[in-house]
């Protein structure tokens, strides 16, 4: 077996996103020239994507962006599937971890995000040991080399598995996809965590940086406050508005100035550095309101989050973002538009949009 043996590109996503995460990797695939096909179970919580062409997977390893692929957690490009028997599944997966393009970074075993797969992180658990030690005895791996690709073995069930590769800087850094990151005491509620993994899977180092003490930020829909909180975490002055309650202890902490006005007609009386936003409306509804803010120039950066409808999911995301293209481009400088469905968004979509230096 050759390196060639890849065959096709495995996309991990939120169960019941499978169809849009398939049009988004079809999509992008063809604005390489690359055509081809999708298996997507509905609710499996993953996506095969097979090129119809001989050397059209060797192209998309070379020009496919990972963050460019709004609905998939983690892109693995992978062998065809292997039939494993369970006395008996080291050998036809050491030959294959030999055939890939090795060596390899790391070694992850992993499963769809679904209550049916999870059994089978147990099992992952118990054989990973045995796994490593096998591929150990063929020098397989080689430590603190970040560039080399991590070698993944994907199972569906306890003998069905896909292997692949996946190349740190431009795949997920986290094992399934899925950020480990936990809930802050402190924080008044878990929609905290969609802005926490916002910042850190959808902003580079140097963006991030943009969040720092000094800042001022206004967050629409802001009640009880958990995208407030992490602003003033960082040491922001944040104008919450909401014509609900804030958390007390946030309130205490003299960064917080609470309005209880509508986040659609309200404006800053001065420009902020940020926009943020977690309002349940129509998509359009709020891509206007955020289109509209850097027109007049009230904010210099944005993230916020798009409810989306259950049947056309894609199309929508592709509308939002051809319309904020469209009036972004009207205006002076660049624009950097990132979309990402997070491991803590629900029926919704996140949306970054930054000045380019």
């Amino acid at each position: 077996m050759s390196p060639l043996a890849l065959s096709g590109l495995l996309l991990y996503c939120r169960a019941g996103f499978e169809k849009a995460c398939a049009q988004d990797v079809v999509l992008a695939a063809e604005s390489h020239g690359v055509t081809g096909w999708c298996r997507a179970v509905p609710d499996s919580a993953w996506v095969l994507f097979q090129p119809a062409e001989a050397g059209g997977l060797a192209l998309l390893r070379k020009k496919l962006e990972f963050d460019g692929l709004g609905f998939a957690r983690q892109m693995v490009y992978v062998t065809p599937v292997l039939k494993l028997s369970p006395e008996n599944r080291l050998p036809p997966l050491v030959d294959t971890a030999k055939a890939l393009p090795g060596p390899y970074s790391a070694l992850w075993l992993e499963t769809a995000d679904t209550n049916e797969a999870k059994e089978l992180s147990g099992f992952c658990r118990k054989f990973e040991p045995h796994l490593k030690k096998a591929l150990d005895k063929e020098n397989l791996f080689k430590t603190n080399s970040p560039p080399l690709p991590r070698l993944h073995v994907f199972f569906t069930d306890s003998t069905t598995a896909y292997a692949g590769i996946s190349q740190p800087g431009n795949s997920s850094n986290w094992p399934m996809g899925i950020p480990r990151l936990k809930m802050p005491r402190e924080a008044p509620s878990r929609s905290t965590l969609k802005l926490a993994e916002a910042l850190l899977e959808m902003l580079s180092e140097q963006e991030r940086a943009r969040f720092r003490p000094g800042r001022r930020a206004v967050d629409l829909g802001a009640a009880p406050g958990g995208w407030t909180w992490q602003l003033v975490n960082r040491g922001m002055k944040v104008t919450a508005v909401d014509n609900g309650p804030m958390d007390q202890a946030l309130m205490e902490s003299g960064l917080v100035e609470h309005l209880r006005a509508d986040g659609f007609t309200f404006r800053p009386r001065h420009p902020v550095d940020w926009l943020v936003c977690d309002m349940v409306e129509k998509p359009a509804r709020v891509v206007d309101l955020v289109a509209r803010w850097f027109e007049r120039g009230d904010c210099r950066g944005a993230i916020f989050n798009l409810k989306l409808p259950m049947k056309r999911r894609f199309e929508e995301v592709q509308l939002a973002r051809e319309v904020l293209q469209a009036r972004l481009a009207r205006l002076e400088g660049a624009w950097r538009i990132a979309v990402r469905q997070l491991y803590h968004d629900r029926e919704e979509v996140t949306f970054a949009v930054l000045p380019v230096a």
